[in-house]
């Protein structure tokens, strides 16, 4: 095939005094030192089609983008030339190729590769979700959950209003205060779950609240907490970046009390040890890019049990929280008949989500998709540890989706860094979150590429370079 050396010049003005606009370089014109440098510098073109290079350099502050075409069918490869179809201007040279798909933020998340809303199956749009085909298709959903997930076969599945926070605090309303609670939080969401355990369920007028925190970016001491007690906690810390150790170790088998699990971030893209899990609750629009508004809510048999045993006194509850009726667990919502109405289009994104899941061999895959974006990350980090960090400390602890970074910048210069890049179109919504330290969070869940996140890595260095250098 035919290949062709290329050079940057510092300007366009140069380029136009030492060939005269429009010229046409002739393969014997182009230096010979450029010739066999490394791929990033040139890179071969396919004579059949037309390609845009960036050709980057150091020394250059401006870059040339060149159009290469072979001159004429047939004609010896000596003959290929190279002429100005284009000539753009950029602020530094580029670091490599963007991204092809921009999109890292976390929460709705990315939609799955190959994603098409027209491929929805749109047969109930426009019908009640009460309809036989309605109620088919959310009991689908549900045993499609069930069954790709692994949740046990006497676990409960429900979808459930106002995403996952919707589905935590109605698990928290219906079960908190038959016994001493644990609340352990190191991110802000746990935090919030804290809050209105103490404030709006004013749980310490009847029982004793525990409080086990960290900073951002530790874990607390998990193993302070006691099987005696109820015990709050988050999977994964979608604003700090930091998840429990594999296997929920700190969890008794022999536990008396229940365990109540936010586990937005983390489902599907992590392993859920079930038998430690008795309230389980997530959101489609985080590791499966679906869209926001609908909670998923797992629940063991030990949750069904304190559902139909305690009823917590003076405790109103509006309707979107009521899990249960005449003392028994409402079945219907386990079985697709949800509290409130749905968006069923919403319904079929995830059904797609969780089919898509499903061609790629279930939720390993998916995991594996996730820890190999991390991978790439914590590869560039140990390159370059001197101006980027992971915000979570420990390797074992650190997310493989809401990857949290830290930079050597003011925060006035983090949100600089940020917005380059989105100007840029290289990332979007990487900033990080609004109560967590100065920072970025890339969203590297499993439908995130991993050639996207590995074109990403330099262009973080170029913006740096960029803000520092400001």
């Amino acid at each position: 095939p035919d290949c062709f050396a290329a050079f940057c010049l510092s300007s366009t003005r140069g380029l136009r005094q030492r060939f005269g606009k429009g010229t046409p370089l002739s393969r014997a014109s182009i230096p010979q030192t450029s010739l066999g440098h490394h791929h990033n510098l040139c890179s071969p073109v396919p004579h059949t089609e037309k390609t845009m290079m960036r050709l980057p350099t150091a020394a250059a502050t401006r870059a040339a983008a060149f159009v290469a075409t072979k001159s004429t069918p047939g004609a010896p490869a000596s003959s290929a030339v190279l002429r100005f179809s284009a000539l753009r201007m950029m602020s530094a040279a580029a670091p490599g190729p963007k991204p092809a798909n921009i999109e890292f933020s976390s929460g709705p998340c990315k939609k799955r590769p190959g994603y098409d809303v027209a491929a929805l199956d749109q047969r109930v749009l426009g019908r009640s979700h009460r309809s036989k085909l309605g109620k088919e298709r959310l009991a689908f959903a549900i045993s499609e959950t069930k069954r790709i997930l692994g949740v046990p076969d006497d676990y409960l599945v429900g979808i459930v209003p106002a995403s996952d926070t919707g589905a935590y605090e109605m698990a928290m309303w219906n079960v908190l205060g038959a016994r001493d609670v644990d609340v352990c939080y190191w991110e802000s969401f746990g935090k919030g779950w804290f809050a209105d355990a103490i404030t709006h369920l004013k749980l310490r007028d009847s029982v004793a609240v525990n409080e086990h925190t960290a900073d951002y970016g530790d874990l607390p001491d998990l193993s302070k907490t006691s099987p005696d007690n109820d015990i709050c906690f988050t999977f994964n810390g979608t604003t700090s970046g930091v998840r429990v150790r594999e296997g929920c170790d700190f969890i008794s088998d022999d536990r008396k009390g229940l365990t109540i699990c936010d586990a937005t971030s983390a489902c599907f893209a992590m392993n859920m040890p079930w038998d430690k899990l008795d309230i389980t609750t997530y959101s489609w629009q985080k590791v499966l890019g679906g869209e926001g508004g609908h909670g998923v809510l797992v629940l063991s048999p030990r949750a069904v049990e304190r559902l139909e045993s305690f009823t917590p006194e003076n405790r109103p509850l509006p309707k979107i929280f009521r899990l249960t009726k005449k003392g028994k667990v409402d079945a219907g919502i386990f079985k697709g008949a949800t509290i409130n109405t749905p968006s069923m289009l919403c319904v079929e994104d995830y059904i797609d989500a969780l089919t898509w899941t499903d061609s790629l061999g279930g939720v390993p895959a998916l995991i594996k998709r996730a820890e190999d974006n991390l991978a790439v990350v914590d590869k560039f980090v140990s390159e370059n540890s001197s101006w980027i960090n992971f915000l979570a400390k420990d390797p074992a602890t650190r997310s493989s989706t809401s990857v949290c970074l830290t930079l050597d910048l003011t925060p006035e210069q983090i949100k600089e860094f940020v917005a380059l890049l989105d100007k840029e179109q290289v990332a979007l919504d990487i900033g990080g979150y609004r109560d967590a330290p100065p920072s970025i969070r890339i969203w590297c869940g499993s439908t995130v590429e991993t050639a996207d996140v590995e074109a990403l890595m330099p262009w973080l260095k170029w913006a740096f370079d960029e803000v520092k250098g400001n």
